[in-house]
């Protein structure tokens, strides 16, 4: 019954997707397709409808929305530029400069927004033209802001991180927060490193010191933008509130910042307000269809059937945590980080819990995994915008982005399979 389900399950996903149905649709029908393979149609209607609106009747999804929204206020509050001149104090005197200012203000941008296409679309429409003045090869100005971009799915506050904490069966949001800290800036590194060596080729500029007056204004203007990743992660990991409490002063923090700057008026507020709702609610029904998925695999036994697959291949902790890193980087190249983290936490966490591998380790891997699709075709959300951004062709920007994605293969293999990059501070901070 599990072969047949499966079968019915992803070629009945795969085929809608295909079409062009939308994912969310698509992962309901064939959840339904599934499950009447093991029950009765009435029962898996019913039982399809429950699971629907109980997947969505989550307190901790509030966190979600209530981050999008910070973001998105953000996003429209004048915070990119402070940070921007932030990220050029920080990595100026680097041959190659402004690359790595778009590195380092996408990590510190990304952090902020939560979004890998919000950083691109903010930190790239600013560094890209100042980087076409410089000389730079466009090809490269966007490479570098594309691969760079889903550096914010990792460094928190993460919606994909507290997604992935709410279907896994609750795993710490505070453990994986911090854990995520060095793999995050793991990637932003490696793409640093990659445009170090490019730079230096092609002879890129290094940028005129700053005075040291300047340097103190820009990191006074930097700071209250950077002080609420301290209160937000400050407070959730010290136990001061949780993660949808932080989430809502996050909010409220951004407001205030953005009124502060006068960079923020009551025109813009609809505009905000429809971006927070329009995305929240493809969060939530992906959330709520992906319950029914859950729900159609456990009647199933598919996720044990995979397991079993897996396993009978090798029961070697490497191999086995090597197969998993393949299939879901191939998965990222056609699906987005959210509707990925839904549908296969529950199949690949069993398996990596099994083998020893920590839930949070497990999380951090599973994250950066699916990070590295959005900067990869066909469906890459960020390798689009940084495309339209940067004044370039797809087609122009890929063979540099290809040099940025072999660098970041190393630094997942490095996180895979050297736990304490990802463990070593939860640890530290008795997390775990």
């Amino acid at each position: 019954m599990a072969l047949q389900a499966a079968i019915a399950l992803f070629a009945t996903f795969f085929v809608l997707l295909g079409v062009g149905v939308p994912i969310s649709v698509s992962i309901g029908i064939a959840s339904l397709a599934a499950g009447l393979i093991a029950v009765p149609a009435d029962i898996v209607l019913f039982t399809a409808a429950q699971n629907l609106i109980g997947g969505m009747n989550s307190f901790a999804l509030l966190a979600i929305l209530f981050f999008i929204l910070a973001g998105s206020i953000m996003n429209n509050g004048g915070i990119a530029i402070r940070l921007i001149n932030l990220a050029k104090l920080i990595a100026g005197r680097l041959p190659g400069s402004l690359a790595h200012t778009n590195v380092v203000g996408n990590m510190l941008f990304g952090s902020i927004s939560g979004s890998a296409v919000a950083a691109a679309a903010a930190i790239g429409s600013v560094m890209s033209p100042l980087q076409a003045q410089e000389g730079y090869k466009r090809s490269y100005s966007a490479a570098v802001n594309i691969a760079s971009s889903p550096t914010g799915f990792l460094i928190p506050p993460s919606s994909a991180l507290i997604i992935f904490s709410l279907v896994s069966g609750g795993t710490s949001i505070s453990a994986l927060f911090i854990a995520g800290y060095l793999p995050g800036i793991l990637m932003g590194l490696s793409i640093m490193i990659v445009a170090y060596i490019i730079a230096k080729k092609e002879q890129y500029p290094v940028a005129d010191p700053i005075p040291f007056r300047e340097k103190v204004k820009v990191i006074l203007d930097a700071i209250p933008s950077l002080l609420m990743i301290v209160v937000v992660i400050g407070g959730i990991v010290g136990g001061i509130f949780t993660a949808t409490e932080g989430a809502a002063i996050a909010v409220i923090y951004a407001a205030l910042l953005a009124l502060a700057y006068r960079s923020l008026s009551w025109r813009d507020i609809p505009k905000i307000l429809t971006e927070t709702v329009s995305m929240t609610g493809i969060v939530l029904f992906l959330v709520g269809a992906s319950s029914i998925m859950s729900w159609a695999m456990t009647i199933t036994g598919i996720p044990a059937e995979i397991s079993n697959a897996m396993l009978s291949i090798s029961e070697n902790k490497i191999i086995v945590l090597f197969m998993m890193m393949v299939i879901l980087l191939i998965i990222g190249t056609f699906m987005d980080i959210t509707p990925a983290v839904l549908i296969f936490t529950p199949i690949f966490m069993p398996i990596a819990t099994q083998m020893g591998v920590d839930p949070v380790h497990f999380g951090i891997i599973l994250i950066f995994n699916l990070a590295i699709g959005i900067m990869t075709p066909p469906v890459g959300s960020a390798l689009f915008i940084g495309s339209s951004v940067g004044k370039v062709s797809i087609e122009e920007v890929i063979p540099t982005l290809v040099k940025f994605f072999i660098a970041l293969i190393i630094a997942l293999l490095l996180v895979v399979y050297i736990p304490q990059i990802s463990l070593f501070l939860p640890q530290l901070l008795n997390l775990l």
